[in-house]
């Protein structure tokens, strides 16, 4: 699937929220979506990927930032954001949630 046929609300909650940490991180869940069948699939394996990502290596996460890593901290703290939208995200029913 497409970024594109995500909900506004998943869009907002996931997109969204790493965008405005670092677009590289954007870029991940991004890519993530192509292996998603749909938005259910996407939201789980977001969420399989931020507890991956809590876990990386210093060397991992240059990788992801392409020589240019964040503080780990503020990385966490980042992450941390996605999964509480995604916490509320999965309390709005799908049938609820809006499309562009």
């Amino acid at each position: 699937m497409d970024t594109d046929d995500l909900s506004v609300e998943a869009y907002k909650a996931i997109l969204i929220e790493a965008e405005s940490f670092n677009h590289d991180l954007t870029l991940q869940f991004g890519l993530l979506s192509y292996s998603c069948e749909n938005e259910n699939e996407f939201v789980k394996k977001s969420i399989d990927l931020i507890n991956e990502m809590m876990n990386l290596e210093i060397e991992e996460i240059d990788d992801i930032f392409f020589g240019n890593p964040p503080e780990i901290y503020e990385f966490q703290l980042a992450l941390k954001r996605i999964l509480k939208n995604i916490d509320r995200l999965e309390k709005i029913p799908l049938e609820k949630r809006t499309y562009d």
